[in-house]
């Protein structure tokens, strides 16, 4: 068992590190309080070939594994830009999993170069306003007619469609009175974001200010079948294949966030002097940051568990929900704790750890919830009987 990095993996995160030295912390709270996709970063990520990390050499890719992509993602937040650097990308280095998959060598030649060097953003239009995480449950109908799909529905908390020239859609295409199996009757698209028949509608929110959040109202989108990905009605079936690697990203991306917040807080407390003293010299400031230092390197062991097992074909389900449960927990508290130890400047803009407090709650609450997670744990783990 060796944990770790190989000299190729650790020349990933000096790279990643070097090409974030522009983007610093000032960089993104300039992009907090103004919001606006962080355009400048995007193009400097895609320049340098990092968006096709784990796409396959034979469409531009670097055929690495979701283990680099990980490594990737953590440190970019890691750097300071935090859920804000790391969702401005998230979706290019995972979301077209299915396609790379399932699709044919037409649909791969052609939708995935596009991607991966920038000049194409995508969003992954899945989660609707009556369904959240019961996917079966999905409204939005695409309708067949000839050689295209119609689409009327709604989807909601849909990242980058302020931006995005491209979605990942799952539609409903036989009505679910229909169905014998609730997992059938979805049908996964990679097609065109007609702005003409798509309305996207920014939702304001507490932190990420930089990446929109939107809800989506289809009227009438028009979808070739040459866009649609695999067979008619196996999409959800399609999609979980990018679960997997969607956890173990966005847990990475939680564990650099936290990091982020305990290197600010440490360096704080070495600097701060009160009472003669620096108030890193006290155990009640020192031991909370150490145990946010255990809780987040423990995460991060399984975390790679997970990357490790993922790339090597074998089962990892119960390892990428366990990680980023655990690396949502941990980096929650790491942020919390970094402006514990700020006292009163913890509050302030400035030290820029409120603003890691208030994006420490987007890998709590997505892309599942922690309750679904445990649920999941105790069923496929422990037995227990089904609770959800």
């Amino acid at each position: 068992m060796d944990f770790s990095l190989t000299p190729d993996q650790q020349q990933i995160r000096d790279a990643i590190f070097k090409l974030c030295e522009p983007f610093d912390d000032d960089y993104w709270l300039k992009k907090d309080k103004e919001g606006g996709f962080p355009e400048e970063f995007y193009k400097a990520v895609a320049d340098q070939g990092w968006l096709g990390i784990a796409m396959p050499e034979q469409v531009g890719g670097a055929g690495l594994g979701i283990t680099e992509a990980a490594l990737m993602m953590q440190a970019i937040s890691e750097s300071g830009g935090g859920m804000s650097g790391a969702s401005s990308v998230h979706l290019n280095i995972f979301g077209l999993n299915p396609v790379v998959v399932f699709g044919t060598e037409e649909q791969k030649s052609r939708m995935l170069p596009p991607l991966i060097r920038g000049e194409d953003k995508a969003c992954f239009a899945v989660t609707e306003p009556d369904a959240g995480l019961n996917t079966t449950g999905l409204k939005t109908f695409a309708e067949r007619k000839g050689d295209r799909y119609i689409v009327r529905g709604q989807k909601i908390w849909i990242t980058t469609a302020q931006v995005a020239t491209k979605m990942l859609l799952l539609a409903r295409t036989t009505p679910y009175d229909e169905l014998t199996k609730k997992t059938d009757g979805l049908s996964l698209f990679y097609t065109n974001f007609d702005r003409s028949r798509v309305e996207a509608r920014e939702i304001p929110k507490m932190g990420r200010s930089a990446v929109d959040s939107n809800m989506l109202f289809f009227d009438g989108l028009e979808v070739p079948i040459e866009d649609r990905i695999g067979a008619e009605g196996r999409g959800f079936q399609q999609i979980l294949h990018g679960l997997n690697p969607e956890r173990i990203l966005i847990a990475a991306e939680a564990i650099g966030l936290g990091r982020a917040a305990l290197r600010k807080a440490s360096a704080y407390a070495r600097e701060r002097v009160v009472f003669g003293r620096p108030i890193g010299q006290n155990q009640g400031i020192q031991h909370p940051l150490a145990k946010c230092w255990a809780e987040l390197e423990a995460a991060n062991l399984m975390t790679f568990k997970a990357a490790s097992l993922y790339d090597k074909g074998e089962e990892c389900g119960a390892e990428a929900n366990a990680a980023k449960y655990l690396a949502a927990e941990a980096a929650f508290h790491a942020c919390e704790t970094a402006i514990l130890t700020h006292g009163g400047m913890g509050y302030a803009k400035e030290y820029h750890v409120e603003r890691y407090m208030r994006e420490s709650w987007i890998p709590r609450i997505a892309p599942v919830s922690m309750q679904l997670i445990l649920s999941f744990i105790a069923e496929k783990v422990l037995g227990q009987p089904k609770s959800y």
